[in-house]
């Protein structure tokens, strides 16, 4: 870890110096009036909107809309299946068809409300933007979504099968999002922008009745992310015992990355914004790309990061970039090489989630070793691309 110091507060960053971009977020975020005691920077970190991928920040009173992100509880699941990887092998193909079509993926949902699968929506917020959309989201809830989202099957130095699922709060994060960012940018114009709004960082009042609303219908965001991983994991589960009857499905480590919660640091309550950033307590997961390794760990609360660490190996390419710079065959061939086999709805898109694509998670491991203990080293088999 290094300090950046030219700034109101300091800037803590772990692993090699940032590029230029992110660098500049990360200076807004530490020039913020109610930032406390310093910005913590992890080693995937990238450029985002308005504050960077892979940045913790700890707010006085203040909740930003945008430090949380637009997919609020993104975040993973994994679980041990007890299956050996031999044994997966001679039915991965058939097991990768079966998920693809269990799990709707991209912009797809199911034909018909899953309400009845979950508990969820007996307890609704009050917040409008959440209510309105039930119908929607209804449907949306046990689906994969597009992106960098995936389900993959991966193998353990034991030569067992895990199964991970990186997936969010799909449609309904994003509207929350811009729905309290826009009160946010709203409320700041009227108080004279005392944040420049060229960052991008519109804050609410934890204790006004606009910033209790957000964090209310952030926290249910959260609950539907982790139930919505439930959903695919049982899926995923249900596909697997129809080859494999005495499959496990105890254990399952769950984690969220995009999101705010009011905790105790340095001894004063403060809003932790973690954006592409896990609370590094207890046991925690940061996958790779979808050629290289992903690891299981035990956090080791830092208090230097705000007990945070990394979401995973970060990006080094855009997705624009990437397709730019890598083709779809070549993509398919290393992933061949490595006896790793995919299905994706959008063959053509492959390049934007390439392992080069991606920091080398190797390099990210080593960077946060203060922060996390890994304790599983998982290498990929097969991958459903969202």
């Amino acid at each position: 870890m290094y300090v950046i110091d030219s700034e109101r507060t300091p800037i803590k960053v772990w692993g090699a110096e940032i590029d230029d971009s992110t660098l500049a977020q990360a200076r807004n975020l530490a020039n913020l009036p109610f930032a406390f005691e310093h910005v913590a920077i992890m080693p995937d970190a990238h450029v985002g909107y308005g504050m960077p991928i892979g940045g913790v920040l700890a707010a006085l009173g203040k909740i930003i809309p945008n430090a949380v992100g637009l997919d609020i509880g993104c975040g993973v699941c994994a679980w041990r299946t007890g299956i050996p990887a031999e044994e997966f092998r001679k039915h991965r193909s058939a097991i990768l068809g079966d998920a693809q079509r269990s799990v709707p993926q991209g912009f797809h949902w199911h034909r018909d409300s899953q309400r009845h699968r979950t508990h969820l929506f007996d307890s609704m917020p009050k917040a409008a933007i959440i209510c309105e959309q039930s119908d929607k989201i209804e449907r949306q809830i046990g689906t994969l979504g597009g992106g960098n989202h995936f389900i993959e099957f991966q193998r353990d130095p034991e030569d067992i099968v895990w199964v991970m699922v990186h997936s969010g709060s799909r449609n309904l994060g994003k509207q929350v999002a811009e729905h309290y960012d826009a009160i946010a940018r709203k409320l700041n114009a009227a108080q004279g922008w005392q944040v420049p709004k060229a960052w991008e960082l519109a804050y609410l009042d934890i204790a006004g009745a606009e910033g209790i609303e957000y964090l209310e219908a952030m926290e249910w965001c959260l609950r539907f992310a982790k139930e919505n991983r439930r959903l695919i994991a049982d899926a995923i589960h249900a596909v697997i015992t129809g080859r494999f009857s005495q499959a496990d499905f105890e254990g399952v480590i769950d984690v969220h990355h995009n999101y705010a919660a009011i905790e105790t640091h340095f001894g004063q309550e403060v809003v932790v914004h973690r954006k592409g950033a896990v609370r590094a307590v207890g046991r925690v997961i940061v996958p790779g790309s979808m050629g290289t390794a992903s690891y299981i760990c035990d956090g080791l609360a830092n208090p230097e990061s705000f007990e945070s660490c990394s979401h995973g190996s970060g990006r080094a390419l855009g997705r624009k970039a990437a397709m730019r710079a890598l083709s779809p065959e070549s993509v398919k061939a290393q992933l061949k090489a490595s006896d790793i086999e995919f299905v994706a709805a959008k063959k053509g898109r492959l390049a934007e989630e390439a392992p080069a694509a991606y920091k080398d998670i190797e390099e990210v491991m080593t960077a946060q070793a203060e922060l996390v203990r890994p304790v599983v080293r998982l290498l990929p088999m097969g991958v459903v691309k969202g």
